[in-house]
């Protein structure tokens, strides 16, 4: 199995993450953020990725603190959990609705952290949540994995559509570049012969 987990702990959040790669999508998600324990729930689920997260943050001062720490966690997690990276597909992409939102991402595991977040969220909040967080969150992500992370809205009105389809999209994008290639499946998905 591929599995980690990771505890981190500073002067602005304390984390503990579990996480499964090959998992059925069970969950227990506690941030302290109502919003971003609901797109990490999602993103578990639509991944099939097993995801235990425990985060307390000083949410008093507002949610970014956590929202970066979680994301930063969560793709160390994915960089442990898959070691070499042998046998991987390594890419993975998928454009999928959210009702009227149409978001397209794109994951290359390759060692370089680069983001593109092309959404156009409408409001400045959903609930608590501050909707400029869902770009800090793919690059705290993206670095602490070593990948080129690709969103781009194709459509969409409503903001709560916009960020889920974001995510969702994400974990099927990263469920397609973390699968195992049988076939493959003691080689470094590189010409290069490694990726970290």
């Amino acid at each position: 199995m591929r599995e980690s987990s990771i505890t981190r702990s500073t002067a602005e959040t304390e984390i503990t993450l579990s996480l499964n790669l090959d998992g059925r999508g069970i969950s227990c998600i506690d941030t302290g953020l109502g919003f971003l324990d609901h797109m990490l729930t999602l993103f578990s689920r639509h991944g099939h990725f097993d995801l235990i997260v425990k985060c307390a943050g000083d949410t008093r001062v507002d949610g970014h603190h956590t929202t970066e720490d979680v994301a930063i966690v969560l793709g160390k997690a994915f960089d442990k959990a898959l070691g070499s990276r042998a046998g991987i597909a390594r890419f993975g992409s998928v454009t999928l609705p959210m009702d009227e939102a149409l978001i397209l991402a794109a994951v290359d595991i390759c060692g370089r952290a680069t983001v593109d977040c092309s959404l156009s969220i409408p409001s400045q909040m959903v609930g608590n949540f501050d909707t400029e967080l869902v770009k800090e969150f793919m690059l705290g992500f993206a670095r602490s994995l070593g990948a080129a992370v690709h969103l781009r809205q194709l459509a969409g009105e409503n903001s709560h559509h916009i960020i889920e389809g974001a995510f969702k999209a994400l974990a099927i994008a990263m469920k397609q570049a973390v699968a195992i290639d049988e076939r493959f499946a003691e080689e470094i998905p590189s010409t290069k012969g490694t990726i970290v």
